[in-house]
């Protein structure tokens, strides 16, 4: 899920240098929401070993 949310945030990158945004913005979107879900798997993940 990282990998992807590197990938979104990288064409998001590409995008707002060629000038589109619209583009940009929704990547950019995109790319956060990932790496929010991708911090919250780890957290529980983390939780779940310290528990078990």
């Amino acid at each position: 899920m990282l990998y992807w949310a590197i990938i979104f945030f990288v064409v998001a990158l590409v995008a707002g240098l060629f000038g589109f945004r619209g583009v940009a913005s929704v990547s950019s979107k995109i790319a956060r929401f990932l790496f929010f879900i991708f911090v919250v798997l780890f957290v529980i993940s983390l939780v779940m070993q310290v528990l078990s």
